[in-house]
């Protein structure tokens, strides 16, 4: 439970910190307001990742697995795509809140997002 309160927290410092030193990032509001959105960031993630990862499913199935040969390349080359499809929907589900200016920032912050959450869940889920 404590590691998932310090990722929390650690990603509700990004969302005030580092996100809007990206130019086409604003982010307006406090610290419990950075709190609520690294939880709606979190909730839009795995959304994101679900609906991917149905619609791959279907199309596996429905082809009898030659979809397999233009999904594995897609997903080694676009899983950098998915957080920033992830902060878009975030901003656009509390806009006055979070701003993202197109989809060159929210690439941006996304990569920053999964640079961030890929070291530090590493690092927190190891045990001592």
């Amino acid at each position: 439970m404590i590691k998932f309160i310090v990722r929390i927290c650690l990603t509700a410092a990004i969302f005030m910190f580092v996100l809007p030193q990206i130019p086409g990032i604003h982010f307006h509001g406090h610290f419990s307001t950075a709190l609520l959105m690294s939880i709606a960031f979190g909730i839009a993630s795995f959304l994101v990742d679900l609906i991917t990862m149905a619609i791959s499913t279907m199309l596996t199935i429905s082809t009898l697995g030659l979809a397999l040969l233009v999904l594995i390349p897609l997903w080694a080359i676009g899983f950098w795509i998915l957080p920033a499809v992830a902060l878009k929907v975030t901003a656009d589900f509390m806009p006055s809140n979070l701003t993202v200016d197109g989809w060159m920032p929210a690439i941006f912050g996304g990569l920053v997002l999964l640079i961030v959450n890929a070291a530090t869940g590493k690092q927190l889920t190891q045990k001592d």
